[in-house]
């Protein structure tokens, strides 16, 4: 059975890597502000092999895997209206839904930035309507919530923990992104560093809250069943609550996928541009000035990694987040390689609290990235042989005349 204080420890434990981990790429994006983010900190403290397998990996598990997990979830919520829709079916709606989008953006038709602020808005108040639901409704009769530590606990815990990150940080991913504006920030040794800091706080709190205004409404072991854990929080009020909610959500998630098909296959375009990826994926159509090569080649394997995971989200996004964090803690121990390689580098903003932050943040990330294997293998697995194919690409490009790396 769940224990409730430690599922909020998760939560808790979330927050610590996405704080020390966004601090510590505060130091980064200074030192390469405009050049391309994680993978130009991986190339350039780890040479052209990491930075192409790290193209790599984003391109066939992280943006891939999290599109396909994106639409899994859409599908999930679309049940709440069709509750005899099968999981084939489900499967089948996500798939046309991420050929429906893509096909979309390809056209040039994307969503404007006034829509993606109405979609995260409703996201945003669905969330707030949750949490004062939770706090009002809660009835200590009818849900009884125990956050003693002296039973449920896991034999053991760490292992748990660890296990337990892996929804956790799928959840609060993109942290990373803000660092890249850190050599650009005015005032960025003060600005940066605050800003890395209250955006975490805020993200983490609000995840906490609405978390515990899931217990307030559903007792634990139904929490951790159900795959429309809003909804069905929602639904304990009224009918109607559930329902509402999960229209907020499904058009949140609707709106998220639209903008991740249009915006993640530029990251494949900048690297091959850059001369570090495949320069067939740089290519623009000329009527609609999309990445068209990049989008469908997105697309394509996203359906593939939907197909060979049958649709299932856990079993995704543990696939997804293992291959995440284990180059994102490569990444946050740049640090080190580039304090010592580059002492005279210029260093708008020095991570807080150095060497304590990163090395909590890599050691964890490191701690995460083992478990995951060591306990869910059938996810990470496939992930690492993707890695091994990728540094075989490598060698036969790097052998080829105007292959991808150039040394």
């Amino acid at each position: 059975m769940p224990n409730a204080t430690l599922v909020l420890a998760v939560w808790a434990m979330g927050g610590v890597i996405a704080l020390t981990g966004a601090l510590t790429f505060s130091e980064l994006g200074g030192m390469y502000p405009k050049s391309g983010g994680v993978y130009v900190y991986l190339k350039e403290a780890y040479g052209d092999m990491t930075g192409f397998l790290y193209g790599w990996v984003i391109l066939l598990v992280i943006n891939t895997g999290a599109l396909a997990g994106l639409c899994v979830a859409f599908a999930e919520y679309l049940k709440i209206f069709v509750p005899g829709m099968s999981q084939g079916v489900k499967t089948a709606v996500a798939a046309v839904t991420m050929l429906a989008l893509t096909g979309i953006n390809i056209l040039g038709v994307n969503v404007s930035q006034s829509l993606s602020n109405l979609f995260t808005g409703l996201k945003l108040l669905a969330i707030g309507g949750i949490v004062v639901a939770g706090f009002l409704y809660f009835d200590p009769a009818r849900v009884h919530l125990d956050f003693s530590l002296d039973k449920n606990v896991p034999v053991h815990l760490t292992t748990a923990m660890l296990t337990g990150l892996i929804g956790v940080l799928f959840s609060v991913g993109g942290w990373h992104h803000a660092s890249y504006l850190a050599g650009e920030a005015i005032d960025a040794p003060r600005t940066v560093p605050r800003a890395m800091f209250l955006g975490v706080i805020i993200v983490l709190v609000m995840y906490l809250l609405v978390n515990l205004a899931y217990m307030f409404l559903l007792p634990l072991e139904a929490i951790a069943e159900t795959p429309r854990v809003a909804g069905d929080a929602m639904a304990t009020i009224a009918p109607w609550g559930g329902k509402a909610v999960a229209v907020a959500i499904a058009l949140s998630i609707f709106g998220t996928i639209s903008i991740y098909t249009m915006s993640a296959p530029r990251i494949y375009f900048a690297m091959a541009e850059d001369g570090i990826f495949f320069k067939q994926l740089a290519y623009v159509h000329p009527r609609w000035r999309t990445p068209v090569v990049a989008m469908l080649v997105q697309v394509v394997w996203a359906i593939a990694v939907l197909l060979f995971f049958q649709g299932l989200f856990d079993k995704i996004i543990t696939f997804v987040t293992f291959m995440d964090i284990a180059f994102m803690g490569l990444a946050g121990a740049a640090v080190f390689v580039f304090r010592i390689r580059k002492k005279d580098a210029e260093r708008p903003v020095r991570v807080w609290a150095y060497p304590l932050v990163p090395l909590v943040f890599v050691l964890i990330s490191a701690a995460f990235a083992l478990n995951t294997l060591m306990e869910q293998p059938e996810q990470a697995l496939p992930g690492l042989g993707l890695l091994l194919i990728g540094i075989l690409v490598f060698w036969v490009l790097k052998k080829r005349a105007g292959g991808v790396a150039k040394q």
